[in-house]
Formats: C-alpha cells, structure tokens, sequence
C-alpha cells in the first residue's frame, strides 16, 4: 500500500479538521449560550411573578416601607425539601440591588442548607430575602454566605397593620419570608446558604455576581438581555427610591 507523503496534502488534512472542529464548537457553543438565555429569562419570570402575586394581596404582603428601605431582594423560587430524618433544601433565584435610577440586572445564586428533625416526603417553598443595609449585601457576594452565621436575620413582618418599628427590621440584616401551599409568612432561616452561581452569571453577562452587583459599571436596563428585565421592573413598580 502506497503511503501518502505529500506534506501539502497532510497540511490541507490538518486544517480541515482543525476548522471543522472549530466550527462543531462553536455550533456548540452557541446552542448553549441559547439554552442557557432562555433558562435566566425563565428563571427571572418565575421570580417576578411569585413578588407580584405576594404583593397583590395587600394583608398578607410585604409591607412597604420595609421594602422600600431594603438595599436588595432575592427571590427563590420552588425551592426543595424533603428527606427523611436528615433533610436538606436545594434551589437557585435572582437577586437585584438598588442603582440610582431602580433596580439592578438580577444576579443569578444558588440556595440550599440541610435540616435535622423528624420529616417524610418533599415540600416546595418559595423564598423571599430582603437585604436591609449594605453590610448585609457585601455579605452575600462571599463565595459562600450562611444565612444565622455571618448574617443576622428574623422572619419578617407581613401585612400592612405590621409595625414599621419592630425590632426585626431595626436589628437584622436580613428579613425572610416563605410562601408554601399559598400561605405566605415570615419565616427565620437559620443555616441556608447562599453562593453566586457565577458560572450562569458570565454565561448571561459576562459578569459575576460582585461585578453585577457592586461598583460603578453596573448593567442598565437597556443592557440587559431582553428576558431578565422582567425582574427588577417588577421589582420597581412596586418599590423605587424618590
């Protein structure tokens, strides 16, 4: 059998498979950045559709000047638990901060902590967190912040006759709230933690989670991919600084 020696022919062989392994991961690539927008756009919807449904039942909502002084909300969605005995939580939501002129693009962070006590099956929660100052939300940009540990947070008043001057929303860092079979309540959290899912973050943006969330070059509206805006409009139609 007659070898081909021709280095001509075996560099043209080369660079076909080169480019066409370079076209196959770009193909790739691409096809994953798509999933991936359509999952932050479901994600943010899902978000902002559990605020305003909690919102639009004024005696069971959060009140709004406790609202209206938080530095940030973060909205889990669906989150999981269950086990038997030993059980844990698992989940991932949107957070936005406050910016001049409204409400952040959402940073994308996974939620999730275990559980001792005597429980059978599985429940699904939603969870809401406002961050009430800035130590609270520098907090939550460590690569792992546990909600009872480094920060100090109380389950949240509801409703409109709540006191605005209750001792929760003087001293804690973080108010929580759950909604769970339609009933919505403060709710104290002890041993969740929170971490940026940096690897959706640069995948949406091209950003992580401190990056959206801090400094001077934070996403405006207009540069948001179209289907996240969806949360911190919502988020500002119910609360914008004056």
């Amino acid at each position: 059998m007659k070898r081909i020696t021709n280095p001509l022919f075996v560099f043209m062989a080369i660079a076909f498979l080169l480019s066409a392994t370079s076209l196959v991961n770009a193909q790739t690539g691409r096809e994953r950045n798509t999933k991936k927008a359509r999952e932050a756009a479901s994600q943010s919807d899902k978000a902002a559709r559990i605020f305003s449904q909690i919102m639009a039942t004024r005696e069971k909502s959060i009140p709004h000047d406790l609202l209206d002084r938080a530095e940030a909300v973060a909205v889990f969605p669906s989150v999981w638990k269950g086990g038997f005995i030993v059980g844990g939580r698992g989940g991932s939501g949107v957070i936005s901060r406050r910016v001049a002129d409204g409400w952040s693009a959402p940073a994308f962070f996974d939620l999730g902590g275990g559980s001792i006590g005597l429980q059978i099956g599985v429940a699904s929660t939603d969870y809401i967190l406002l961050f009430m100052n800035e130590r609270a939300v520098d907090s939550l940009l460590n690569d792992k912040f546990e909600i009872g540990g480094e920060g100090s947070a109380a389950a949240g008043p509801v409703g409109r006759s709540a006191s605005a001057s209750t001792d929760a929303r003087l001293n804690a860092q973080i108010l929580s709230y759950s909604r769970s079979k339609g009933a919505f309540a403060g709710l104290e959290l002890k041993g969740v933690v929170i971490k940026p899912d940096n690897e959706d973050n640069l995948k949406v943006y091209g950003m992580t989670a401190r990056d959206i969330l801090t400094g001077a070059n934070k996403i405006s509206m207009s540069e948001m991919p179209e289907g996240v805006r969806i949360f911190p409009e919502t988020l500002a139609r119910f609360s914008r600084r004056r």
